[in-house]
């Protein structure tokens, strides 16, 4: 089934500079290695390729079920420099929970943990 990840998962997000910071941490353990084999740094980099000039990088924390990403060139500079309107990236974790994913239909009941 094509879910989106606020489905299965939440994120939170901020910034260093001009590198936006983005955790994705999955609601219960069966989904983590889900996360982990269609949440990828090249996907999430397609999924901010309006916004994301330079690269994603993915940080696995499975004891957290939890990816961190850090998206490179992606605040226009910074919050001090920048004159977009999230210079912080405080919105990306809002942002990367729109992307849809497919997972096994069992998962979604909560019956697999």
């Amino acid at each position: 089934m094509r879910v989106r990840l606020r489905e299965i998962a939440f994120a939170r997000s901020g910034d260093k500079g001009d590198t936006a910071n983005v955790g994705l941490i999955a609601f219960r353990p069966s989904i983590y290695p889900y996360l982990v084999k269609e949440v990828t740094a090249e996907r999430v980099k397609y999924h901010f390729n309006s916004i994301c000039e330079g690269e994603v990088e993915r940080f696995e924390l499975p004891n957290l079920r939890a990816l961190n990403f850090l998206l490179h060139r992606s605040l226009g500079g910074g919050g001090t420099v920048s004159l977009m309107l999230d210079a912080q990236g405080k919105t990306f974790a809002t942002a990367l929970l729109r992307m849809e994913i497919d997972v096994p239909d069992h998962l979604l009941d909560g019956s697999a943990d």
